[in-house]
């Protein structure tokens, strides 16, 4: 139950401070560097759970290791001439 109680509180902590930097951002002329980085940083952030799953779940994923028997089979060519799979 702490555990969650403290996942919540940092949540709400991280995004007061990301609203700050962006309303300070919109509203005061003199916001400078610090506000845009934390601004910026949580908007990315934001868009990694969204992008981001387990390359066994992606769609479209390719098997681990074909980059390298592709490169093999391109050494075996360049030997012995032509490949034929």
């Amino acid at each position: 139950m702490a555990g969650r109680a403290a996942r919540w509180g940092a949540r709400v902590g991280l995004g007061a401070v990301w609203w700050w930097a962006v309303l300070r951002l919109a509203l005061v002329p003199g916001a400078g560097v610090l506000e845009g980085a934390v601004a910026a940083g949580g908007w990315g952030l934001s868009l990694l759970p969204v992008h981001c799953v387990p390359k066994s779940r992606a769609t479209g994923a390719l098997r681990e290791g074909r980059w390298r028997d592709a490169w093999r089979a391109g050494m075996r060519g360049k030997r012995g001439g032509p490949v034929s799979e």
